[in-house]
């Protein structure tokens, strides 16, 4: 895959891909992390996903080996690989080539596991995850580049069983978080958890996340 799709773009925005030799470098010191299903992965830059298709990837391998033999925990394990990758791109078309890239690792995996058997639902739920998952947006001033509404993630986690949780948080906060930066205040105007939801949804079936 070439480095760079246009003389423009790298001008305008500074846009060079990392080759896949240097993402597996990389990737390689953290190697443990990589192979761990719920390990969370957060890419500022994303592009068109180099460095979090090969993340997904391994999880999946790790899925593969311990659960191939039962659809049911291939499934919910894959989604939880999914759900723990996150990025955000400020070109409109890079999120939405490295959405559809990731999406197309894990169908590919899932029906060379499951071929007839493989459910729309829980395809139609992956997708929906990596709507939320890998956003368009500038990961310096936290907000959409043209509306300029904040970055939102979901966090997603399995409860009773076979249901899915979902939690949003707002992507500045998170930072501020990390960095010990100044709290922000609820509607009682006292200072509120930075970490804190600001929105809890209802626990949701697996295989019904992407249906409205």
């Amino acid at each position: 895959m070439s480095q760079v799709k246009s003389k423009k773009r790298v001008s305008d925005h500074g846009e060079v891909f990392t080759n896949e030799r240097e993402v597996n470098a990389m990737l390689d010191l953290v190697k443990h992390e990589t192979e761990r299903i719920d390990s969370r992965f957060l890419e500022p830059a994303c592009g068109n996903g180099n460095f979090l298709a090969e993340v997904l990837r391994r999880k999946l391998a790790v899925v593969d080996q311990r659960y191939a033999s039962s659809q049911i925990e291939w499934e919910k394990n894959a989604m939880t690989a999914v759900s723990s990758v996150y990025g955000v791109e400020i070109l409109e078309d890079n999120a939405e080539e490295c959405r559809e890239r990731l999406f197309n690792i894990l169908t590919k995996a899932y029906f060379a596991n499951f071929g007839v058997n493989g459910k729309m639902g829980y395809i139609e739920s992956i997708r929906y995850i990596l709507k939320r998952n890998i956003l368009w947006g500038d990961a310096l001033d936290f907000t959409n580049p043209v509306t300029k509404k904040p970055i939102i993630f979901s966090e997603w986690s399995f409860a009773l069983d076979d249901k899915v949780k979902r939690r949003d948080y707002v992507f500045r906060f998170l930072v501020e978080q990390t960095h010990q930066f100044t709290l922000d205040f609820n509607d009682e105007s006292q200072p509120a958890a930075i970490d804190e939801p600001i929105r809890d949804f209802p626990l949701v079936h697996y295989l019904k996340l992407g249906q409205k």
